[in-house]
């Protein structure tokens, strides 16, 4: 047989060898597979799962699992397979709660009458608040959503994000590698409900910075430029200072974090200079060694908790610059007490910078400033007076003892 007839022969016995291997098992090779996966989220309520299973040979036992992408912990539900392969399983979200906005993957598993197992590849669905017709706009891998007001509303919402970005670039490093979502109610109400349903508590504002995700109320009005120029960057402040400092960002005292995030704010709140202002006459100003944890939680000394750190980190900024307050974020992400880590940094008490600011910023004390402003003075005074003084005390005890010593 000649080279080219044998060349030809093989590959005739490859071709009916492949033709002859049954097609269950060139399907059993795959395990599983995932058709028409889909999920319907009600927020708050509930999340429906469905997909169909294909597989060559039976299953014995076919498991939902899924988790939030930043937890830890996997949900396992265990589902049954129709006879056309379809698999649907609804999830209690208002008692397992997800924070709103999160992003949640999913997978199927499933162990065949092979005694073998086979994992789907994973698929990720955002947790979003089905309840709202969200608008959208975007810029620069920011997007901001909402559903009241027209598109100058979301234009406004963008432009107060980007100053906001650019005001904090002078010290907090700026990443937008990954994407930041900015949704806006339209009410207080509107937003505290989404909290509560995400199993959160309620505040005015919200950022979750793993998530990249930042909540705020603001109404379409004539006054909504001024509320995002102060909402949106403060919140945008915590995302940044978690994509700059990591896991280090959770050891950071209230006071600092959220000091920086009122620094950033376009738009001051004016009422902070009077509430310091009252506080400081009544000697009501509280201990920032309290704030390191977390802000009270009535009103009013939370919001003289805000005005304060506001003002002492600012002081702490035009004190010690920018360096500096890069170098008090190193120092507290070690996780040092909250005094310690002021003295690592600024080479300074927390203590003691609480009271110096109390002395420059708001005047209290302020003879005892002035003194100690005046002492490098004094000490050049004693300095260059010391000596004729001495020299003339020193010609009154000659003078004395020649006295003493004539006849």
């Amino acid at each position: 047989m000649s080279y080219f007839r044998k060349l030809v022969f093989k590959a005739i016995l490859i071709l009916l060898t492949v033709a002859l291997i049954p097609s269950s098992a060139s399907q059993a090779q795959g395990g599983i597979e995932v058709e028409g996966a889909a999920v319907s989220v009600d927020f708050g309520k509930s999340i429906t799962f469905t997909a169909r299973i294909r597989s060559a040979i039976p299953a014995r036992q076919v498991s939902l699992l899924f988790r939030g992408i930043n937890e830890t912990v996997t949900r396992v539900e265990t589902v049954q397979v129709a006879e056309d392969g379809l698999v649907s399983f609804t999830y209690d979200a208002s008692q397992n709660v997800f924070p709103p906005f999160s992003r949640i993957v999913f997978w199927f598993q499933a162990t065949l009458s092979d005694n073998q197992t086979y994992t789907s590849a994973p698929i990720t669905f955002i947790y979003n608040d089905s309840r709202f017709p969200w608008r959208e706009m975007n810029r620069n891998n920011v997007t901001v959503h909402w559903y009241a007001g027209d598109d100058a509303f979301g234009a406004t919402a963008l432009d107060a994000a980007g100053a906001g970005l650019s005001t904090m670039s002078e010290f907090i490093p700026i990443s937008l590698t990954e994407p930041v979502n900015i949704y806006i109610y339209s009410n207080v109400s509107d937003l505290q409900d989404t909290l509560m349903l995400g199993g959160q508590e309620w505040v005015g504002g919200h950022a979750n910075p793993e998530l990249g995700v930042v909540l705020v109320a603001i109404a379409p009005s004539s006054s909504q430029s001024i509320e995002m120029e102060t909402e949106i960057p403060h919140e945008l402040a915590h995302v940044m200072l978690y994509r700059s400092l990591g896991n280090k960002y959770d050891n950071q005292p209230a006071w600092l974090v959220e000091g920086i995030a009122s620094m950033v704010e376009l738009y001051p709140n004016p009422d902070y200079a009077r509430a310091l202002e009252i506080a400081s006459g009544n000697d009501s100003l509280l201990a920032f060694e309290d704030l390191c944890t977390t802000f009270p939680s009535d009103a009013g000394n939370a919001f003289l908790a805000y005005a304060q750190s506001k003002s002492f980190v600012t002081y702490i900024r035009k004190t010690y610059g920018t360096t500096g307050l890069g170098q008090l974020l190193s120092s507290y992400g070690d996780g040092v007490s909250c005094e310690l880590g002021a003295t690592n940094a600024l080479a300074t008490p927390l203590s003691q910078l609480d009271s110096r600011w109390r002395e420059e910023v708001l005047g209290q004390n302020a003879v005892g400033v002035a003194m100690r402003n005046l002492l490098p003075f004094i000490l050049l005074m004693l300095l260059v007076l010391i000596v004729p003084i001495w020299g003339s005390i020193d010609l009154l005890v000659q003078r004395r003892k020649r006295a003493k010593q004539s006849p």
